[in-house]
């Protein structure tokens, strides 16, 4: 997370939208403000994490079915490579 959006987020969800809430259901208490203050900026941080792991690009240029078939080619060359260390293992023991 960036300096600006952070100081932004901090300010809009921690600060403005709970001050406005506070005022638009005519809530009375300190406690209520600093709850609503609470959840909103909560709520935005959690969105914030969801936003940026879903930036990441997991299909690199690729269709779904295509990096679907890649992944399991890799899987299955992994697991010949495995399979054949620990026959080799296996046959250096004996």
């Amino acid at each position: 997370m960036s300096g600006p959006r952070l100081v932004i987020g901090i300010i809009v969800m921690g600060v403005a939208v709970p001050l406005i809430v506070f005022f638009l259901l005519d809530l009375k208490t300190p406690a209520q403000l600093f709850a609503i203050a609470a959840t909103t900026f909560l709520a935005w941080g959690v969105a914030d994490l969801f936003a940026s792991i879903l930036e990441r690009p997991r299909l690199k240029d690729r269709s779904p079915g295509r990096a679907i078939r890649e992944d399991m080619q890799r899987r299955q060359s992994e697991e010949q490579a495995t399979a054949s260390r620990s026959s080799s293992a296996a046959t250096d023991r004996s």
